[in-house]
């Protein structure tokens, strides 16, 4: 709420919420909140609980790089990975994150506030060895991990994860229309605005949308 400047009544846009961890305790603040993620089950569990609180709360189902939203907002957040990070296999890195920026910009009214949270490539490359470089495991090009999970139904499945430089997600931004006020420390339980450190293990932005619409 300081570092974005709300105002009780201002409509803020959260983008790749899950269930909603952050969206409803603004909801409960005065906040209106639009919340985007992919999956319908996770914004599901989101709905029952606004439902029974009677929260003012929108939920879309949607792709962050694709889904519009017909009305302007006064500010968006997108933390803990939501939008950025998780890639589908296949899927280009820098394109998707360009998609997803470009259009959270397209949403957000001239001066609006954004903040978000990045996974720090610094931190996954000082993980890692030449042999993981050598295996695929960790793909230098575009800092990216590969993880294999079997789920509890048995199931393998393949999660990558993009961690971001702190010049390259200052870039991105720059590139979609967004002033950038600070790059700290974003490590969840110590977000700050201190320098970044090798090891931590997200990276927060905070950014302003420019007057062009």
């Amino acid at each position: 709420i300081q570092e974005l400047a709300q105002q009780p009544g201002q409509r803020v846009q959260d983008i790749g919420c899950g269930t909603g961890r952050q969206s409803l305790e603004l909801a409960r603040r005065g906040y209106r909140r639009t919340r985007t993620d992919q999956s319908e089950q996770m914004l599901e569990i989101g709905r029952r609980v606004a439902e029974a609180e009677r929260l003012p709360v929108v939920f879309v189902q949607g792709d962050a790089a694709q889904t519009r939203l017909p009305e302007l907002h006064d500010h968006a957040i997108c933390l803990c990975e939501g939008a950025l990070s998780l890639l589908e296999h296949g899927v280009d890195p820098v394109a998707y994150h360009l998609g997803v920026l470009r259009n959270i910009r397209a949403m957000l009214k001239g001066g609006g506030r954004f903040l978000l949270t990045a996974l720090n490539a610094l931190r996954l490359i000082r993980e890692h060895s030449d042999a993981d470089v050598s295996s695929g495991h960790l793909d230098l090009l575009t800092t990216a991990v590969r993880e294999k999970y079997v789920t509890a139904k048995g199931t393998e499945v393949e999660l990558i994860e993009k961690g971001f430089m702190p010049a390259e997600l200052k870039g991105l931004l720059e590139a979609c229309g967004f002033e950038v006020l600070s790059v700290g420390g974003g490590t969840a339980g110590s977000w700050n605005k201190g320098p970044i450190l090798l090891d931590e293990i997200e990276i927060m932005v905070s950014a302003r949308a420019d007057g062009n619409q």
